[in-house]
């Protein structure tokens, strides 16, 4: 793993998939944060978030622009892992038993067929709605029971960030078994209704933030609006950080 901005990225997708089937070896449960600009925004105003973001066992960095701090400050070149490709990857592995959870019934019932296309084993697999509650409120228990009654190796978390984080937290003490990974809006992108991923020239040019804000601005305006107020002190601080650091290390060079 490798620590920016206080979270913990993993940059490679057969590392992802090694360190998957290496947790669920120890047969014991872990979940995977799927990082993009809201959740570097939120691990820096909450402590509480930040110790759920870093009580993952890694997370996967999905925004474009991580990188491009990354090189700007440490001159290396890191890419972006996008969770809806890594859900597509892990889908058409047939490798692992699954479980979809999140989203509404008209979501999970146009994702199963879209997922079947790529692996036809998933019209058998586990697809369960959750009730729209506050984070605290769902019935933990009684989710972990079904999951662990399925036993699933992977289990797909969709309820928009920060809140999946937290639901991944709170459900991992319920689980036996399995590795979650929050994926956010993938469901809708992968079932192809409610939102639709950008154009790949709006991905390479690291614009799909705009096109989200256009297709649905009562959500994405509050969180444009704390990613454009906090960056700026996020990436001062992390290149005050290295400064700092390589200042240190100059100075016992010349001793």
């Amino acid at each position: 793993m490798e620590n920016y901005f206080g979270i913990n990225y993993k940059f490679d997708y057969d590392a992802v998939f090694q360190r998957i089937d290496d947790q669920l070896k120890s047969q014991c449960p872990g979940y995977i944060c799927v990082t993009d600009g809201v959740i570097l925004n939120t691990v820096h105003r909450s402590a509480a978030y930040r110790r759920v973001v870093q009580d993952s066992m890694f997370c996967v960095c999905d925004s474009s622009y991580v990188p491009l701090y990354i090189k700007w400050i440490y001159k290396k070149q890191r890419p972006q892992l996008s969770g809806t490709e890594l859900t597509k990857l892990i889908v058409e592995s047939r490798r692992y038993r699954m479980a979809f959870i999140g989203g509404n019934r008209e979501i999970l019932e146009a994702l199963k067929p879209r997922l079947a296309t790529m692996n036809p084993e998933v019209a058998d697999m586990l697809f369960m709605e959750l009730p729209f509650c506050h984070v605290a409120d769902f019935d933990y228990e009684s989710i972990g029971e079904k999951l662990n009654g399925y036993k699933p190796d992977i289990i797909f978390i969709s309820l928009g960030a920060p809140k999946q984080e937290i639901f991944m937290n709170y459900l991992q003490p319920h689980l036996r078994q399995g590795v979650q990974i929050a994926v956010g809006a993938a469901f809708k992108f992968h079932a192809g209704i409610k939102e639709k991923r950008a154009p790949s020239w709006m991905l390479r040019n690291h614009l799909e933030w705009l096109f989200r804000l256009w297709q649905d601005p009562k959500k994405q305006l509050p969180r444009i609006f704390w990613i454009v107020r906090s960056t700026p002190g996020i990436l001062f601080h992390e290149w005050n950080a290295v400064r700092h650091d390589r200042n240190a290390l100059s100075r016992r060079n010349k001793k």
